[in-house]
């Protein structure tokens, strides 16, 4: 058999086991996968993918990314051609336990991250080809299959921005301009001229060429590995559905198995067994950054710091203990303190520019090669890569966001500027971890413990000073709480800015007999439960005070606390509830209620009851 003869079966064997998988699930998408199969059999049979299929976590490998994850029959196809999955497996696809779900996620090795959502895989390839750039320093390859559809998202021409500034050429993306969408025909149909425009235009080198056409994919692939200055997009005219003229090049069959899939497998040419020998990368280990080792910052008790400059100081530290710790910023850098990170360890910062998808999908980029990122913005834009975050925790990752400038207490730049819906938004993350520190020294510590954390973690920080009230030396951790006055009257939680608040409310309240006990509940989630429910049984009244939206922030997670005890007291929220505008922080604090005096006046009013 001939390599083209080898490349046209192969191809064959992906379309028909994609029809089989999908048919035997009831569902899927068999006629995105059988668009895109040439292409992939090319890649696969023709050894330009290296994968050590004996070590699949080999960090020599290159990285094969389904931007495009509904073709996941196509690439459980892959799988199992490659002898990664067998046969038996294939056929478990959708179903319940099954490792191969609807749409790829790392359950189901070598799978570097969940797609699915639509525009998001290539921008997690430009954080794979970063990391093999810059940080693991090794030459493997990151192909990313995309689909036209997807070409509508603003999130693949960050990326594709994000590429070409950084001249990623172990990048490709092979877009499969299969022309149809699920419900019409795509912006561009199979103009591949205007695509081959765009992509040129962006500073990528652009191939155009027919995807069914194996020769000509060959070719794309050779011309691929000659260029070394620039990534390479590569824009594959092809049929949906190619090779069954029951779907080939239909609208209306998006989505859904085959009516007829014996007839359908007849028609290409039957079942096949072929199994690809893949090539196999060369051996090569990641590079290690040397540290000078050092401490952490501290600061003493009663100073006025800003938890964000603490958030800076304490990164860079970490940055010298740890060489796998690596920083992202969304160019506000100047304000998120994290340019003390770029000065100090350059070869590890990376700038995201004003991309706020781009910098979180990066991050989940090089967290795949097990570096350590910490992401850093504004938290109220942090809400523009909101679907990244929540497929973040599908794909297992492992991410910390930092988000600075939360609530009312930034003062006059007014409300775009102010997160007050981010706590609620990052506590319904499955497996986030929301911290929100009021002084430096929680702020230092909690850094250095989520390096090591799972999951996908927030640290909420502040524009302003707060004053520093814990000791350098005491323990602070994730799920703790700091008690500053103890009390039976009522319990006030609080958290960040509110903080200092609580202090300076209860301290009135004691010269009027008001016995109130202050909690710093600087871990939202995990919430100290344990603590809360002790207050609520002392002080038989509890105020929770935020500088946030009342719906699903601290409060709620007080009462989610206390929702189970018996006799649960009266729990009263304050929180920002009408729409902010300009003004000082003392000013909007106070117009929020969320002041000491808004809180002494609460306080009062239980207390009286």
């Amino acid at each position: 058999m001939t390599e083209t003869e080898r490349f046209r079966e192969l191809g064959q064997q992906l379309r028909v086991d994609s029809v089989r998988a999908s048919s035997a699930a009831g569902s899927g998408h068999p006629t995105s996968s059988m668009s895109a199969a040439d292409l992939m059999a090319v890649l696969l049979e023709g050894g330009y993918l290296r994968w050590d299929v004996d070590q699949l976590t080999n960090p020599a490998n290159d990285h094969l990314i389904f931007s495009k994850g509904h073709a996941s029959p196509l690439y459980y196809s892959i799988l199992k051609a490659a002898g990664i999955i067998d046969d038996a497996e294939l056929s478990t696809f959708r179903q319940l336990g099954s490792r191969l779900e609807g749409h790829p996620t790392p359950r189901i090795p070598p799978t570097d991250v969940a797609t699915g959502s639509l525009g998001q895989g290539l921008p997690i390839a430009v954080g794979i080809a970063l990391a093999g750039r810059r940080l693991d320093r090794i030459d493997y390859r990151v192909w990313c299959l995309c689909g036209d559809s997807e070409m509508a998202e603003g999130s693949m021409w960050e990326a594709i921005e994000h590429a070409a500034f950084n001249r990623l050429s172990n990048l490709t993306a092979i877009i499969d301009v299969n022309r149809l969408g699920q419900t019409r025909e795509t912006m561009l149909g199979w103009d591949l001229d205007r695509y081959r425009a765009r992509a040129e235009a962006f500073g990528w080198h652009a191939i155009t060429i027919d995807g069914h056409d194996v020769e000509a994919i060959k070719s794309a692939y050779d011309e691929v590995l000659a260029v070394t200055d620039r990534p390479t997009m590569i824009m594959a005219k092809t049929m949906k559905g190619r090779g069954v003229k029951a779907v080939e090049d239909l609208p209306g069959k998006h989505g859904k198995p085959l009516d007829n899939p014996e007839e359908a497998i007849r028609e290409l040419g039957g079942e096949r067994d072929l199994r690809v020998q893949l090539r196999r990368p060369d051996p090569a280990e990641p590079h290690e950054f040397a540290v000078a080792g050092g401490e952490l910052p501290s600061w003493d008790v009663d100073e006025a710091v800003a938890t964000r400059l603490a958030y800076g100081e304490a990164l860079t530290a970490l940055g010298s203990i740890r060489g796998d710790v690596v920083a992202l910023d969304g160019e506000v850098s100047n304000s998120t303190h994290s340019e003390l990170f770029r000065e100090a360890h350059e070869d590890r910062y990376f700038e995201m520019f004003i991309a706020e998808q781009q910098m979180v999908a990066a991050a989940i980029g090089l967290q795949v090669r097990g570096w350590v990122p910490f992401a850093s913005t504004f938290a109220a834009f942090l809400s523009r890569a909101y679907d990244f975050v929540r497929m973040a925790a599908i794909s297992q990752a492992n991410l910390r966001l930092a988000g600075s400038h939360a609530g009312v207490s930034i003062g006059e730049d007014g409300p775009s500027q102010m997160a007050l819906e981010d706590i609620a938004s990052f506590r319904a993350i499955h497996g986030s971890t929301v911290l929100h520190p009021s002084d430096a020294n929680q702020t230092a510590q909690l850094v250095a413990q989520l390096a090591d954390r799972p999951g996908i973690s927030f640290l909420r920080l502040l524009r302003g000073k707060t004053t520093v009230r814990t000791p350098a030396d005491e323990k602070v951790i994730i799920g703790g709480s700091r008690t500053l006055r103890d009390g039976d009257s009522v319990a006030i939680v609080a958290c960040g800015i509110t903080v200092d608040q609580a202090v300076a409310a209860a301290e009135t309240l004691a010269d009027e007999g008001i016995d109130a006990r202050v909690i710093d509940a600087y871990s939202i989630k995990p919430i100290d439960a344990e603590t809360i429910r002790a207050a609520a049984r002392d002080c038989g009244a509890v105020i929770t005070v935020e500088d946030h939206w009342p719906e699903g922030g601290l409060g709620e997670a007080v009462l989610e606390a206390l929702a189970e005890t018996g006799d649960r007291p009266p729990v009263h929220k304050l929180a920002v509830r009408q729409m902010p505008g300009s003004g000082k922080p003392e000013e909007l604090l106070r117009q929020a209620g969320i002041d000491a005096e808004g809180i002494a006046a609460a306080a009062r009013n239980l207390a009286a009851g």
